[in-house]
């Protein structure tokens, strides 16, 4: 199984590890820790390095807060904000993956050479699906959510979400290729804490090969989500060993990627799953 993204072909055999970039100061877990406006990027930069040297595989970097309850980012912040780390980050000789919904942006860091385009929208805003499509090889992440950011946890998802999830992800990835985008680009994901309970976030973790019968690779962002410290009574300092958990068990489900914040600890884990096998 092999992602095909701009730079790279990603052999999916593995698992592979989506190490965390946040350019932002408001981010849910470490907003302000590596960026602060006005501030430079030499401690983003940094992060990456670190990242890498954990042992993540490629790099998913994102310049906008999609915490519940954040508000948008205007197109030049979040540019200013994401252009020069992307800059720095395609020299580094992984896949580079950027977390945006704006087609603006993704016309920009994809000239810049960004090889994958990560959308919470799953390309619902208007001109996104065109961008895509007008590039020759980039990688696409699809994601469900219910509502947007700022009002998906006031009014959840009613009901069986598996069922919901699967239809709305198969339409949009259908979408796509017929918008002429090759289906080895396309990675779908499930939108943990996106519009969505705890228990209904644990039933799409449990009913994970239902999701995988659309019959596209899953990525897995459980990282330090707020279902996790609901179940493991984990303030967000204690969040790492339950996102570590999580990330196996959606990998032994057949999730391909994890993205995640704790790339040493979870890829240690890994390394024990895959001995164990």
């Amino acid at each position: 199984m092999i992602w095909q993204t701009s730079r790279f072909q990603i052999d999916l055999s593995t698992p592979r590890v989506m190490g965390i970039v946040n350019v932002t100061p408001d981010s849910f877990s470490d907003g302000g820790k590596h960026f602060v406006p006005g501030g430079g990027f030499s401690g983003v930069f940094a992060h990456c390095e670190q990242l890498l040297g954990d042992g993540a595989d490629l790099l998913d970097i994102g310049g906008e807060s999609t915490r519940p309850g954040a508000p948008p980012v205007p197109l030049e912040e979040e540019l200013a904000r994401v252009l020069p780390v992307v800059r720095h980050a395609v020299k580094l000789g992984v896949p580079i993956s950027v977390d945006t919904y704006k087609p603006e942006v993704m016309q920009a860091v994809l000239d810049l050479g960004a090889d994958i385009i990560n959308d919470i929208w799953a390309l619902r805003q208007p001109g996104a699906v065109e961008q895509v499509a007008a590039h020759p090889a980039c990688g696409v992440c699809l994601m469900h959510m219910h509502r947007e950011p700022e009002t998906m946890q006031m009014a959840p998802m009613e009901g069986d979400v598996v069922p919901q999830v699967l239809s709305f992800l198969a339409q949009a990835a259908q979408s796509l290729e017929d918008a002429g985008v090759e289906k080895s680009r396309i990675v779908l994901d499930v939108g943990i804490g996106f519009g969505k309970t705890v228990a209904q976030n644990f039933s799409l973790l449990a009913r994970q090969q239902e999701i995988l019968a659309a019959g596209y690779p899953l990525l897995a962002a459980w990282s330090r989500k707020s279902s996790l410290a609901a179940v493991a009574s984990a303030e967000m300092a204690d969040r790492m060993v339950p996102s570590v958990a999580a990330a196996l068990l959606a990998v032994e489900r057949g999730a391909r990627i994890v993205r995640v914040h704790d790339v040493r600890e979870t890829v240690q884990a890994l390394k024990v799953w895959t001995a164990a096998r």
